[in-house]
């Protein structure tokens, strides 16, 4: 990714933080993640991340998800003896679709480009539109796509610990700038 998709994604995820009401300090601005996994399609594939506090009992976070990004299928499983990450998604801006195990929706609302739809492999569908939210247990495979205007959520969780983040497709990298 180069400095200038870099300074496009944190700039547009500002703008949708900015659209959603939520502050965010020069700092906070500036040490966004821009999570492209390493797969160099930020626009597609990705999301933008803020940080507000992960310690070892819980974490906040805003994800920030630029129109039609996907967030790629992962699972957060038990490290070091501890259980797996358990978290909560609560839309604040946009409409965001989540993906779960169980019966898969006939019709999702997610637009997958075809070259990841192979490594996208729960479909029960959970739309989230502002004020709504949805608890995952540890270790659950999960992906969401925002919707056509982006979308953002805060996320509350046990501890993070983003590095052991087992993804389905095996070309990703969790990496950020």
């Amino acid at each position: 990714m180069t400095s200038k998709d870099i300074a496009q994604a944190r700039a547009a995820a500002a703008a949708l933080l900015k659209k959603a009401r939520i502050p965010i300090t020069r700092d906070e601005l500036e040490s966004m993640e821009i999570a492209d996994l390493g797969l160099g399609d930020i626009r597609r594939i990705g999301l933008e991340v803020i940080v507000y506090e992960n310690n070892d009992r819980y974490c906040a976070k805003e994800l920030v998800l630029l129109p039609r990004q996907i967030c790629p299928e992962h699972r957060h499983p038990s490290v070091s003896g501890r259980m797996g990450k358990k978290e909560t998604f609560r839309c604040r801006y946009g409409e965001v679709y989540l993906y779960v195990a169980g019966e898969r929706a006939q019709k999702p609302m997610a637009r997958v480009p075809r070259k990841y739809k192979s490594y996208l492999t729960v479909g029960h569908e959970i739309v989230l539109r502002p004020g709504d939210q949805y608890t995952l247990p540890p270790n659950s495979l999960h992906w969401f796509q925002a919707g056509d205007k982006g979308a953002v959520v805060s996320e509350f969780s046990s501890t993070s610990t983003d590095a052991n983040d087992l993804f389905s497709d095996p070309r990703i990298r969790r990496v950020g700038n």
